[in-house]
């Protein structure tokens, strides 16, 4: 006990916890302390989780079944709701079936892990196959933790390509003799914000008869012309590919979803512990998450207004000398370098009434941290000026604290403390 004592202690000192309680959701404006904040880091990116609509589904949904579903899908806890939201979700990406899980770290883990070993849980029920099959992961190396969690899981061989470097995974896939490859990506990456080059990634999983799984967490509900994600902002479909989503981020509520084949959707649901072994989503949830789906598609406004104001930050910023990682998506991250630097202007920023999150290691590697700026349809102009005139007022501030955290931080380095 004495070393978690001493690890917690560690953690608390910097500054490693929970965030802050505040006394509302951002939409994208909080209350924390009794002050009022502009959010630039919540994912409620079409600002529907406090609409309405949206608030009426749910209530309807409770006054019909409750609050929770106490059961697996796999016994009694199989509501009609939820398989008219799968229906819902895979009509949306173009796919056969939809699987609904209980949040979307739940379906990478799940589904990551099990697939390789869906034959073991075939041959229970009698299953033989005409030959031994091995499996293969291929990762880009920023992917999202639950993904490289999922893999690690699996027991399957895995090898990760440099983050984009398509000849990286070539060569890889090239190396490989496993007879089921099978390429893990983002859609949207979360700290970078660039976006995967989908065609090019299908066209290798082709080549070397992969499977293609991506993960588009930050990109459903927020690209393509009908907020379709990835699939429709490159108008690409294939039998090969497979979608992973969340519902807890432009659609406002809570859990994942696969969207896939038909025959993959019944394996998943016979193989995936995460999947038949806990409960599911609230059946309000369900419910409010159905209209959530309906509010992407047929209140295109949501989504005119944050890429308006995604497009607006961008060109202000070029005002600045800070420079972008990224102007692909809503997430447009502030390359600062140097993790005290950041972490001092994130809480200089807070102090003018504007919450932003410092992103650093380990999140991101040593050298690189940002501030990552998440564009919300909800924002104004006068928000997102509030913003950039701030950055301006604490410019010179920024540099020197830069500066003088650099040489720290080089320090460091020749000491071996990182």
């Amino acid at each position: 006990m004495q070393e978690f004592t001493e690890m917690a202690k560690w953690l608390v000192d910097q500054n490693l916890h929970d965030g802050d309680p505040v006394e509302s959701l951002p939409t994208p404006a909080f209350l924390a302390n009794g002050r009022k904040y502009i959010s630039f880091s919540t994912n409620n990116y079409l600002s529907i989780a406090t609409s309405a609509r949206l608030i009426s589904a749910a209530t309807r949904g409770l006054e019909t079944y409750g609050l929770g579903n106490c059961e697996s899908r796999l016994l009694t806890g199989n509501l009609a709701v939820y398989s008219e939201l799968e229906h819902k979700l895979a009509a949306c990406k173009k796919k056969d079936a939809a699987v609904l899980f209980a949040t979307g770290y739940m379906a990478n883990l799940g589904v990551l892990s099990s697939l390789p070993q869906t034959s073991k849980y075939a041959r229970i029920y009698g299953f033989t196959s005409a030959r031994e099959y091995t499996y293969a992961y291929f990762g880009d190396q920023l992917n999202h933790v639950s993904i490289r969690d999922g893999i690690r899981m699996s027991g399957a061989a895995r090898a990760t390509y440099r983050h984009l470097d398509l000849n990286h995974l070539e060569a890889l896939l090239k190396k490989s003799t496993a007879t089921t490859k099978i390429i893990v990506t983002d859609g949207v990456f979360s700290q970078d914000g660039d976006i995967a080059p989908l065609p090019d990634l299908l066209q290798l999983a082709e080549r070397y008869d992969a499977t293609l799984y991506v993960d588009d967490a930050h990109g459903t509900g927020i690209l393509g012309e009908n907020g379709g994600g990835i699939c429709e902002h490159f108008g690409v479909t294939s039998a090969r590919i497979i979608y992973m989503g969340t519902l807890s981020k432009a659609y406002g509520g809570i859990g994942g979803f696969i969207a896939t084949e038909a025959h993959i959707a019944e394996i998943i649901r016979l193989a995936c512990s995460a999947y038949g072994f806990t409960s599911t989503l609230p059946p309000d949830q369900a419910i409010a998450l159905s209209e959530a789906v309906d509010m992407v598609v047929d209140e295109p406004e949501r989504r005119a207004r944050l890429w308006e104001n995604q497009r607006y930050f961008v060109t202000r910023m070029s005002e600045l000398p800070y420079p972008l990682i990224s102007t692909d998506s809503p997430i447009v991250p502030i390359l600062i370098g140097d993790e005290d630097a950041a972490d001092a202007l994130a809480l200089s920023l807070g102090e003018s009434g504007i919450h932003v999150d410092a992103v650093r290691f380990p999140a991101v590697p040593l050298g690189k941290a940002r501030l990552r700026i998440q564009l919300n349809a909800g924002h104004t102009s006068h928000d997102i000026d509030q913003l950039i005139d701030t950055l301006r007022a604490h410019q010179h501030r920024a540099s020197t604290l830069f500066a003088s955290t650099v040489v720290a931080t080089k320090a460091k380095l020749g000491e071996g403390r990182f």
